[in-house]
């Protein structure tokens, strides 16, 4: 299939095809050509731990060639039995058995047929000795301390690279310095020896890493006699003083040594690595630098290494030859060396001579020409031997070039064009074929390709043709060469298609010709839709530490998908496949997601998708917002007492616009430390005036704020002190605490410290009597309350406050009305009447006090209220007062929830803001008879086929005289349909019981029952209960109890309930383990115990079911029992469950115990669960 290029492809492919005919042309193996030689080795080491040495040589050729070798330039036979040749190929294998030095030399492999030789180049094989010090008996070494000493090396020579350590008998590195060098050659070098430079292990090591062999020359001994030894007598700050003084001396150079001058040629090949070396001895030490005569150092190049001993100069270039020189130096003198560095270069072809094909009678040129220094000599070889042995008619040789006129077949030959110089040869064949074929298409016929809408398409027909063929393409249906300017056919025979259509696709013919004959195949096009992206959302704006999610939906040719591949990149730069390893990139195909995005996220994120045809990509704009950078620069400018000019610079927004900025200020006396909004200025303004406080010394910052949040406060601004002044305000909220009768105690709220303007503040209260014609009374103070007593109790004054400061005083105060203190009231209202609403409810109506007699601010009336007895049994109840407030003026109240068939007591008082006055005369009332609570329970107590036994509990609260109960019941079977209701009036009220009979058997009956009064019936209490069937399960339960296998069933259990008791009894006098559940019940988990309790609380079987059935049923012949309580005017509750108008809003708290829950039709109780 054909790989559609995109875009800039069809360039890519245009330079493809081009440089793909600028090389040789390639004959196909079924034509008849010279030998080429396609693989060879260059240097072979014979390595001792390798298994054989393969030295290779193959070649391609029509005929297959035959191979020969030459040794040393003398023909070499396969004569050793241990030579391993290969069939078909010149390679051969020396394996590692004995003696193999005398393979060692360079060969050379002729490919040969009856057309022509080709030769390889030198391969040079290489048997290496094992390299080895020899055994010598070295003489110490004897040195007064400052003199300079060189230790050789000499190292054995071996395959390089080689590698040179002096170290001690224990392998520890001898220290080098500026005073100890090693040079290249491995010697080592002192300047002037110190008394510590003496032992007897130095060792020189040669390391050669190609063999894997490190060896040791014996070690050396060095002892450094010490100058101190010469006079005893003296001090030893003396003698070493004297001995440098004596040792002490100019630099002499040992590297490079004397005997080479003060001139030294060294020759580096071109592209290698340049070393100079230079080492004095001296005292003190001499220091070394380098520098070019005539010129610089190369800068990037050159190095100085090894405490500035070496230069060193890497990738070495013409320009880097001249003289370089030396210097070494000490303050007695100096010492220098001049190094002529020649740079040379092996031989390297500029005009390799290439290989041609040509047709008979034609003509030709082949170039050989090559660069080098010295310059390379050029020699011409014909098949392996020199050009002039074997001349063709008709060829003209010069040095560096061959002509060719009147080509014929006879020419066939392969041509070597070897350049050679001290530093090498180098070697080029070049195959000259004379070939006259008929053109072969090389392209497989019915090949098949695809190309994309609107891109280029490409139907190869490669081909071989001598004489040079015309090629020409064709529709297969049209039958004629394609024209026009979207068609394009290059040398190579390949047939470009520009801008591609749906039309496009069909068959196409090749056709190749030449003066010999034409040859044709047939290419196949299919055409498809091209890949499409879409990335979503399209450049969005995503605020910091959010999630990005990226889609990438993409749309393909269904030939395609199997082979489109979707990857995401940020600002060119491909993710991995899967995202980060962290996690915090996902890629999951078409999705990308980031989570805790950074401004490091911010880019374009692109999404490319890529088929066997083509590529599309699609991109999308990634904004991150964070919020702006604190603003810089703050200035301030402008200053006056009242105001001061703030400017500042903006931070950076980090994509989204400053909208406003937040001034603070640090200054308040109370607060010191503590940051405070003083103003906002909109949009991008970033100056402002600021109004001040007098008396502050200021400190300011400012907050940028964005769409994202604000930003860190500013660096503080400088600090700007305001002078003091009187005070601008006056305190506010003047009032009256809590006092006693006749004192005021006045407070205000104080002036904050920036409102205070300046030292020393005070306040001036002044007060009078309201609408009295005296003077204001006066006293200052420093806190912020004054007590003032005054002549009457609740007396209207006129107060005023104001502020006031060493510079002067505030603006003229506001007068406010305030009230001396209050006391209680002294006298009770009178009763006028208890009007007895019904059982529960009455009202109460009262005269009010006067006004005078109030002595403060009214609040209201309070009624208390206590049950003296019950008239049911006449029992006298202990005095629980239980009180109700009524708000305001008023003369009446409602006082609910009373019990009924009771006596009462109640009395009536005024309260004001000080407290309650004195309580009204006792009023006595009773409450009428009511009808009762429901019975305390309900149960079916024996039940048969047709008959049931109910039994019930008295009501808790009769609330009267018991007349009796009503008994109802109804069919409900589990259904949702429900039988008749039927009503059985029970007027014996002692009597606890009721038998019913005619009941239908095997069915499920719903019981309520209520108790009654004089006053109607009362709630109902509820059970339900089923009746036993006919035969099979009356008789079950008559005679059971008289059938033998029930008797034996019975002693099985008995004897087997005994012998479990016996088991557990002895295991546990044992002390045997016991089951799990034995221990979960002796030892109980308290949590577990906790969960239940409070779960299920204390349940028991006689909880009593859900009702079931018609309410509407059961209430439809019931008596209105109780009137319908007015809730207008009913009191206000201790805990606020009236309204200040006295509205009713909740049942009233009292002392009193508190009432039963109101039932809801039904006796079933919710599980007490504990708090």
């Amino acid at each position: 299939m054909e790989t559609l290029l995109p875009r800039r492809g069809v360039i890519l492919s245009l330079i493809f095809f081009l440089l793909k005919f600028s090389t040789a042309i390639e004959i196909p193996p079924s034509v008849q050509q010279v030998p080429t030689i396609i693989k060879q080795s260059k240097v072979q080491v014979a390595f001792p731990f390798d298994e054989y040495f393969q030295i290779e040589c193959e070649a391609k050729g029509n005929p297959e060639p035959t191979f020969t070798w030459t040794k040393d330039d003398n023909p070499f036979y396969f004569t050793d039995p241990r030579i391993i040749t290969s069939n078909n190929s010149g390679t051969f294998r020396i394996p590692n058995e004995g003696h193999i030095s005398h393979f060692q030399g360079k060969y050379r492999c002729f490919a040969s047929n009856k057309l022509g030789i080709a030769m390889s180049e030198e391969i040079e094989f290489i048997v290496p000795s094992v390299p080895k010090f020899p055994k010598e008996n070295i003489d110490p070494l004897e040195v007064e301390e400052g003199d300079p000493i060189v230790l050789p090396c000499n190292p054995p020579k071996g395959l390089p690279p080689l590698h040179i350590y002096w170290m001690n008998i224990e392998l520890e590195h001898i220290e080098q310095d500026e005073r100890v060098y090693m040079s290249q050659k491995g010697d080592l070098y002192f300047a002037n020896v110190e008394e510590k430079d003496s032992r007897n292990d130095y060792c020189c090591f040669a390391a050669f890493p190609r063999l894997r062999t490190i060896v040791q020359k014996m070690p050396m001994k060095l002892t450094v006699n010490s100058l101190k030894h010469a006079n005893d007598s003296s001090s030893s700050t003396e003698i070493g003083s004297k001995a440098n003084s004596i040792k002490q001396r100019k630099p002499r150079l040992l590297l490079p040594p004397t005997e080479s001058g003060s001139e030294s040629s060294i020759t580096i090949l071109k592209g290698e690595t340049l070393l100079l070396e230079c080492f004095a001895e001296g005292l003190p030490t001499p220091q070394v630098d380098w520098n070019k005569i005539g010129g610089d150092l190369p800068k990037g190049r050159e190095t100085k290494e090894n405490y500035g001993k070496t230069l060193k100069i890497e990738n070495v270039s013409y320009e880097d030859k001249g003289n370089y020189r030396c210097t070494a130096s000490n303050f007695l003198g100096t010492a220098t060396h001049d190094f002529h560095v020649i740079v040379e270069e092996p031989p390297r072809w500029t005009k390799k001579p290439q290989s041609a094909v040509y047709s008979t009678g034609s003509n030709g040129i082949l170039l050989c020409e090559a660069e080098g220094e010295p310059q390379p000599t050029i020699k011409w070889k014909v098949n392996g031997s020199p050009i002039d042995n074997h001349p063709f008619a008709g060829d003209v040789v010069f040095p560096r070039e061959i002509s060719f006129t009147n080509l014929q077949l006879n020419h066939t030959a392969v041509y070597q064009c070897e350049a050679s110089n001290v530093h090498g040869t180098i070697l080029a064949n070049a195959n000259i074929n004379i070939v006259d074929v008929r053109p072969l298409i090389q392209t497989e016929d019915e090949e098949n390709y695809a190309a994309v809408v609107g891109y280029s398409a490409f139907l190869h027909c490669e081909f071989f043709a001598s004489p040079e063929a015309v090629v020409s393409w064709q529709k297969v249906e049209e039958a004629k060469p394609l024209e026009g300017r979207r068609y394009h056919v290059y040398e190579n025979g390949t047939l470009q298609i520009n801008r591609t259509t749906e039309e496009d696709a069909g068959s196409y013919s090749c056709w190749v010709e030449n003066s010999i004959g034409k040859t044709a195949v047939t290419a196949n096009l299919d055409i498809r839709n091209a890949t499409k992206l879409r990335v979503s959302p399209k450049n969005p704006r995503i605020p910091k530490l959010h999630m990005l999610e990226l889609h990438c939906e993409s749309k393909c040719d269904a030939h395609l998908k199997h082979s489109l591949k979707l990857s995401w990149s940020k600002d060119g730069e491909a993710f991995e496949i899967n995202g980060t390893e962290d996690g915090r990139i996902i890629i999951d195909g078409a999705n990308l997601t980031i989570s805790n995005i950074t401004l490091e996220d911010q880019g374009i994120y692109c999404c490319s998708a890529h088929t066997d045809l083509d590529s599309a990509a699609d991109i999308t704009q990634v904004t991150v917002l964070d919020v702006p950078d604190p603003p810089e620069n703050l200035h301030l400018s402008e200053r006056q007492n009242r105001s001061v000019q703030l400017t500042w610079e903006a931070g950076d927004d980090h994509n989204s616009n400053i909208h406003e900025y937040i001034v603070e200020f640090e200054g308040n006396k109370e607060k010191p430390g503590r940051w405070e909004e003083l103003t906002r200025v909109q949009g991008k303004k970033t100056t402002v005036i600021l109004p001040l406080a007098p008396f502050v010394r200021y400190q300011f910052r400012v907050i940028a704020v964005n769409e994202v949040g604000r930003s860190q406060p500013s660096q503080p601004s400088d600090h700007h002190e305001t002078p003091p002044a009187a005070p601008d305000r006056n305190p506010q909220n003047i009032r009256v605490q809590a006092s006693q009768p006749k004192e005021m105690i006045i407070k205000w709220e104080p002036l904050k410290s920036m409102e205070q303007n300046g030292p020393g503040l005070e306040y001036r209260v002044t007060w009078k009597p309201q609408g009295a014609p005296v003077e204001w009374e006066e006293e200052t103070v420093t806190n912020h309350t004054l007590r003032v007593m005054t002549p009457a109790v609740y007396a209207p004054y006129d107060v005023k406050v104001q502020a006031i400061n060493q510079l002067g005083s505030g603006p003229d105060p506001q007068s406010v009305t305030l009230y001396s203190g209050e006391d209680y009231p002294d006298t009770a209202p009178v009763i006028h009447g208890v009007d007895v609403i019904n059982s529960t409810l009455v009202k109460v109506t009262w005269s009010t006090i006067p006004k005078d007699r109030v002595h403060g601010r009214l609040k209201g009336y309070q009624i208390n209220w206590w049950k003296t007895k019950s008239l049911l049994d006449g029992r006298t109840h202990p005095k629980e007062v239980n009180i109700l407030k009524f708000s305001g003026q008023r003369n009446s109240g409602m006082v609910p929830s009373l019990d009924a068939f009771s006596e009462f007591h109640l009395t009536v008082l005024a309260y004001n803001s000080k407290g309650a006055g004195p309580e009204s005369e006792p009023y006595i009332f009773q409450t009428p008879e009511g009808v009762p609570e429901q019975p305390t329970f309900l149960k079916v107590i024996k039940v048969d086929k047709d008959t049931a036994t109910l039994s019930w509990g008295l009501p808790k609260k009769l609330n009267g005289n018991l007349t009796g109960y009503l008994l109802q019941y109804q069919i409900i079977n589990d259904t949702y349909e429900i039988g008749e209701l039927n009503d059985i009036n029970i007027t014996t009220p002692s009597k606890p019981s009721w038998h019913l009979s005619n009941l239908n058997a095997t069915t499920r009956y719903k019981f309520y029952l209520r108790a009654c009064t004089s006053k109607g019936c009362g709630k109902p209490i509820t059970e339900e209960s089923s009746t036993l069937g006919e035969g099979k399960y009356a008789g079950l339960y008559d005679d059971i109890s008289t059938q033998g296998w029930f008797i034996g069933l019975m002693c099985a259990i008995a004897l087997l309930t005994l012998v479990l008791l016996t088991v557990c009894f002895v295991k546990r006098n044992r002390g045997g383990k016991y089951s799990v559940k034995e221990k979960e019940d002796l030892h109980p988990d308290p949590e577990i115990q906790s969960v239940k309790d409070e779960t299920f609380g204390e349940y028991s079987d006689s909880d009593e079911k859900p009702l079931k059935g018609s309410l509407r049923s059961i209430n439809r012949d019931m008596q209105p029992t109780e009137s319908a309580d007015s809730l207008v005017e009913y009191g206000e509750g201790d805990h606020g469950l009236f309204n200040e108008d006295g509205s009713f809003i909740g049942a009233y708290v009292g002392s009193k115990e508190k009432g039963s829950v109101e039932s809801n039709g039904s006796s079933t109780a919710t599980f007490p669960l504990r708090a």
